[in-house]
This record gives C-alpha cells, sequence and structure tokens, in this order.
C-alpha cells in the first residue's frame, strides 16, 4: 500500500509562510522595534491590510516567527513525559548545532531577538525566558541520567553543566555570525561533552524538520562508526553497562 501523497499547502498558507520568511530576515536584520508591519508587507509583496488578514499585530507575528524557529530545534519538539533518552537528548544537541551552521539566518534572528529581549518590556521577554527554563530542566535530566549511569558515578552538578552549555552555545553563535570561517560550533559543543566522557554520535545527514503541528522530528539514523566522537578510553561513556 503506498503512502498517500503529502498535501499541498493552500494559498493561504503559502503567504504566511512568505509573510513569515520576510518578517524573519527583516527581524534578524534590523530588530523587532526598527521593523514595521508595512516594511514586512512591502518585502513579502503584500498590503499592508493583506499582512493583518493574516497576523493581526507585530507581536503576534514574532512569537510565530520565533516558534516556527523552534521547530528546528530538537529539544522543544518533545513533550513532558515522552523525553528521549539521555544519550539522545545530547545527540540532537549536537545536530541541531549543525544545522544552525547550515542556517545563519535563523541563528541571527535568533541572537538579534534574544538581545533586545531582556528588556521585560519586550514582546518576546516571556517567551525567551519559558524557553531557557524548558531547556534548563531537560539538560539537567540528561546530564544528571548520565552521570549517574557512568562507572564510576561522576560527581558533577548537572545543573551547572547544563547552564555551562546552554552559554556555550549562545556564545559560539555570536562568535560564528562574526567570523563564520574561525569558528565551528559542531566541534566546540562536542569537545565540551567528551570533557566528561560522554559519547556523542555526529551525524552528516540534515536534520529533518516535521511538518508544522506534527509532533516530533525524524532522528538522524546513520549509526557508522566512523560518525561516533570516542570517549576517554580509561573509563567507560556514561550509559554503557
Amino acid at each position: 500500500m503506498t503512502d498517500p501523497s503529502p498535501r499541498r499547502p493552500t494559498k493561504g498558507e503559502r503567504t504566511r509562510s512568505r509573510i513569515l520568511d520576510s518578517a524573519a530576515e527583516l527581524f534578524s536584520r534590523s530588530g523587532f522595534h526598527a521593523v514595521s508591519l508595512r516594511d514586512i508587507a512591502a518585502h513579502a509583496g503584500l498590503t499592508h491590510a493583506g499582512l493583518l488578514h493574516h497576523f493581526p499585530s507585530k507581536e503576534a507575528l514574532l512569537i510565530k516567527v520565533l516558534g516556527r524557529r523552534d521547530r528546528h530545534d530538537a529539544l522543544l519538539l518533545f513533550p513532558p513525559g515522552h523525553e528521549p533518552r539521555a544519550d539522545e537528548l545530547l545527540d540532537d544537541i549536537v545536530g541541531v548545532v549543525s544545522r544552525n551552521m547550515r542556517t545563519p539566518g535563523l541563528v541571527g534572528l535568533y541572537v538579534k531577538i534574544s538581545g533586545e529581549a531582556v528588556n521585560p518590556e519586550h514582546p518576546a521577554h516571556d517567551y525567551f525566558v519559558q524557553r531557557y527554563q524548558v531547556l534548563r530542566d531537560r539538560l539537567t535530566w540528561a546530564f544528571g541520567q548520565l552521570f549517574a549511569q557512568a562507572s564510576p558515578p561522576l560527581e558533577h552538578d548537572p545543573a551547572l553543566a547544563a547552564r555551562q552549555l546552554l552559554g556555550l552555545m549562545d556564545g559560539l553563535q555570536t562568535q560564528w555570525l562574526l567570523e563564520p570561517d574561525a569558528i565551528d560550533m559542531q566541534a566546540c559543543v562536542v569537545a565540551f561533552l567528551r570533557q566528561f566522557g560522554l559519547t556523542v554520535h555526529v551525524s552528516p545527514k540534515p536534520f529533518k524538520l516535521p511538518a508544522e503541528g506534527r509532533g516530533t522530528a525524524a532522528r538522524p539514523t546513520d549509526t557508522d562508526p566512523s560518525n561516533e566522537v570516542a570517549h576517554d578510553p580509561s573509563r567507560p561513556a556514561a550509559g554503557e553497562s
């Protein structure tokens, strides 16, 4: 039995996608406050009224742009209670970093808007506060599992490791935007994880995104041993028995 053909997007869906693309590009270039809805409408080839038919305000449009970016991040695709294994979560982190290196526009958007959102009055302030809370919680859980499974158990603070990894990833994004040819974000993140004796699988395959609103992303399936980053040979990787 053959799979049904994928549904083609409607005209309205194509228009909304074009609006989101334009908003993401302009926000990443100039920031939220410097861009007007009329600017976005003109960039998308629409009238101001035509844009308002799909998005009632610039704030609503910004949150939708940021939400669409989160579809790229595996950590935010797993609902509470349905997390992957701890080692899979770290593999997903490396996959997200690898994907980021192929999407400078999305990285620029995140860096620009997150910097503005430190102001409590910014419309994306609560979004970023919640986003970091979710990421810290899931990374703390993953590090806690892996540190406890190591032999002997690793006496590291999982919450501190989670904060360190998030800080590293955010700082690397800014450096990479400034000097993309000088910074290998994936190599830096892998090196950080290796300091704990953790094994990370690095897949060369691009990270697949789900259709919008369709649950979890497909995980890379390449298990070629050549893609495995070796851990410290003096002790087994966390999670090995």
